[in-house]
């Protein structure tokens, strides 16, 4: 029964897609007919603006909550997604459109994002796992060379090494 579920979503996709923006027309003439043409493009111009910036924005912000969670061990894969939302309500409110702003707002809040999330965490496949985070290992073998130990005069007077396999490739 559940498969059957899913096959009707997915069938659904692309009828809702090819809808969408009959339904974004009809938006524009009823928010049109109230407010008037000239503050109805205004609108959609305000929205493309804050998508842009929100864009712009929210890109450093979400690489640095996800770089402050993987410095303190923890799984960045929260902060991901709500970056990704974030992303994803920006380009929907770019996108001209009454019905995807409505989507894009919706996104925008924190309690909708937690809600995905919940929703599509069981479905996300990772393809490594996430444990203990990540920690530099500690250098405490440090090899410190005399002059007598390495000295490029050195390398240049014992003359090629014949069976070096860079100079065999040179030699066929």
């Amino acid at each position: 029964m559940e498969m059957i579920g899913q096959d009707l979503r997915i069938s659904l996709l692309p009828l809702f897609l090819l809808a969408l923006p009959l339904l974004e027309i009809a938006g524009f003439v009823i928010v049109g007919s109230q407010i008037g043409a000239l503050a109805t493009v205004g609108l959609v111009l305000a929205s493309t603006i804050a998508g842009s910036l929100l864009l712009r924005h929210q890109g450093f912000g979400v690489m640095t909550r996800v770089r402050a969670e993987m410095d303190a061990g923890r799984d960045p894969s929260r902060q991901l997604a709500h970056g990704a939302m974030i992303v994803l309500a920006a380009i929907l409110l770019i996108i001209p459109g009454f019905i995807t702003d409505i989507f894009a707002i919706l996104l925008l809040l924190p309690p909708v994002r937690d809600l995905a999330w919940r929703m599509l965490k069981g479905r996300i496949v990772l393809a490594t796992s996430f444990s203990g985070g990540f920690r530099t290992r500690p250098r405490d073998k440090v090899i410190d060379l005399d002059d007598g130990d390495y000295s490029r005069a050195d390398d240049y007077s014992r003359g090629p090494d014949h069976n070096s396999p860079w100079r065999r490739l040179k030699d066929d």
